[in-house]
């Protein structure tokens, strides 16, 4: 059986999303499991995926960072797949792990990959310390802190935090915050 895995990581990439399961659709996958969660976040479905696959199964994920964060992440994760009996297949790379040669072709990209991401996040702190260094780096708005009064106005209206975080457009743990800070 192809059990389909698919992942983005913000709400902002569903059509990310929507093409991934598109694709393990078109591919035969008759269960797909897919969520909206950080990599490093707790992915539910993940877990689910991997719980749900037998012997004789593939998963198949389109892109490998859909799937793992780093190489040691991969290895976990194809380590409970082989004590299953459960082969990996990602798409786009042509990688199936059925074979020996897809095996070694996966532990070799992943090493590619993971040190891709880590000159992506070098390169991105290199710039980030560059403008401030010049003045440009500001951070991000506090959005919350500017909807102070609205958040307090809806709580004294008996809203939820999740209501509140909904009509706002800001996370319930900034609304909590707001709530919970004590006036200076």
């Amino acid at each position: 059986m192809l059990i389909g895995y698919a992942r983005t990581s913000t709400l902002e990439q569903e059509a990310g999303l929507d093409a991934q399961v598109r694709d393990l659709k078109a591919l035969g996958c008759e269960r797909i499991h897919s969520e909206q969660v950080s990599s490093v976040g707790q992915r539910k479905e993940l877990e689910a995926a991997l719980d749900f696959v037998r012997a004789g199964d593939i998963l198949v994920v389109t892109k490998l960072d859909r799937l793992a964060r780093s190489v040691t992440h991969m290895g976990d994760i194809i380590a409970k797949l082989e004590a299953k009996g459960v082969a990996l297949r990602i798409v786009n790379l042509g990688v199936d792990t059925s074979t020996p040669t897809g095996k070694l072709m996966l532990n070799v990209l992943g090493g590619v990959a993971q040190f891709e991401r880590e000159m992506m996040l070098e390169r991105q702190r290199e710039g980030i310390a560059k403008a401030k260094a010049e003045g440009a780096y500001k951070g991000r708005k506090p959005t919350a802190r500017a909807k102070a009064e609205d958040i307090k106005a809806m709580a004294a209206q008996g809203l939820s935090m999740g209501v509140i975080a909904t009509k706002l457009g800001i996370g319930k743990a900034s609304v909590h915050r707001v709530l919970t800070a004590k006036e200076a």
